[in-house]
């Protein structure tokens, strides 16, 4: 028989990560549940334990009470084990949010980067006065993931077209990392929701399905098999640009190398913040921003019916251009628009589509109860880095 060195070893990573992963998503358990749910065999599944046990990972937290013969110890993945930080970027505040490994937030601190033109020692700061606030060690930290507005080359992991960012150019990722000396990950913004919206709201279970932000900028995640699809230059679910009847087309977006102007035209033109806001005025209503608009208009009854018919057909320009494409099967409304609208947008946006093309889509409302929803995102894509990395580290 062929002599196979280095499988034992193998065999019992496999099993110490499927033991770590199953405690990680399910909590507390006991050595029997855990070899249950696994296949590990008793001694198996004991060994297993004992050495996470011996690497800081696991600790036992109390006794299940059973049938016959003493009580079985309850084992759970030490939360101080590790920690990440998440972060959502902006022109105007940062968010930092500090988690332990089992996904708890122990800390969110925010700071003004108005003034600095680097984001290296703005990020620097914000994670290190989250570090402070959480009174852990930036040491401790083993993922850091950071959501920006705009396009992340894929290849490189650098902001590619930012409207709002100019600093964040090419390097600036290897500049981070090189900074606060740990890999770090930069992803879009509305890529991030989409995460938290899997994980924690409307599209729990679902493998496809697409979720269109409507805040301050014009957005859309797409979500495959359960992965997010990006293309191949990071620049998938920029729908701003859609062309759409009855706008310009968004012409000469590149006036520099590297930089996009203000975007003019296209889909961007009709549900952009500004875009709606003046059409809730047209409409009769004083507002400041989107997001009151449609507020507005849900709180004005058949007054109000007019202006959401007209925000839920422009949003379904988008849905139905995405939806006899990808066919996802559920479409999920988020930002300030998509959460002010409820039912009452979705509703219309679902019998829009459905009279402009072959597709029904299921539409909802975000149904993520953070908050800051892109800062949950980056928190979640951390902890999936830190877990798949931290038998290794």
């Amino acid at each position: 028989m062929e002599r196979r060195p280095g499988v034992p070893r193998l065999l019992r990573e496999i099993n110490d990560r499927a033991a770590l992963d199953l405690l990680l998503a399910t909590g507390p358990m006991t050595r029997g549940q855990i070899g249950e749910l696994t296949g590990l065999s008793k001694v198996t599944a004991s060994q297993t334990l004992a050495r996470l046990e011996e690497r800081g990972l696991v600790e036992v937290v109390g006794a299940q009470a059973g049938g016959r013969g003493p009580n079985a110890a309850l084992y759970s993945v030490i939360a101080s084990s590790a920690y990440v930080a998440g972060l959502e970027v902006g022109p105007n505040l940062i968010s930092t949010a500090i988690a332990d490994i089992n996904g708890r937030t122990v800390a969110e601190v925010a700071v003004d980067p108005t003034g600095h033109d680097d984001p290296v020692p703005v990020v620097h700061d914000a994670i290190m006065k989250a570090c402070r606030t959480a009174k852990v060690s930036a040491a401790k930290l083993r993922g850091v993931v950071i959501g920006t507005p705009g396009v992340v080359d894929p290849r490189s992991g650098d902001v590619r077209f930012s409207f709002d960012l100019p600093g964040w150019h090419e390097g600036i990722r290897e500049a981070l990392a090189g900074d606060l000396k740990r890999e770090v990950m930069i992803e879009n913004d509305v890529n991030l929701a989409a995460i938290a919206e899997q994980a924690d709201g409307a599209a729990q279970g679902r493998g496809d399905f697409v979720l269109l932000w409507s805040d301050r900028g014009l957005g859309m995640a797409v979500m495959l098999g359960g992965k997010l699809h990006r293309g191949r230059s990071g620049s998938a679910g920029e729908i701003g640009y859609l062309p759409v009847p009855g706008v310009p087309l968004p012409e000469d977006i590149r006036t520099s190398p590297g930089r996009l102007p203000s975007l003019a035209g296209g889909l961007q033109s009709l549900v952009s913040a500004e875009a709606v806001a003046e059409l809730a005025r047209n409409h009769g209503f004083e507002v400041d921003n989107a997001g009151q608009s449609v507020q507005v208009a849900v709180a004005a009854g058949a007054e109000g019916e007019p202006l959401l018919d007209e925000i839920a057909h422009r949003l379904a320009l988008g849905v139905a251009a995405v939806c006899v494409i990808l066919d996802p099967g559920l479409v999920v409304l988020a930002g300030e628009v998509g959460h002010a609208g409820g039912e009452a947008l979705t509703s219309r946006v679902e019998e829009a589509v459905a009279r402009i093309c072959p597709v029904r889509p299921q539409v909802v409302t975000t149904a993520v109860t953070d908050p800051h929803p892109v800062l949950r995102g980056a928190v979640l894509a951390a902890l999936d880095r830190a877990r798949g990395e931290l038998l290794t580290s």
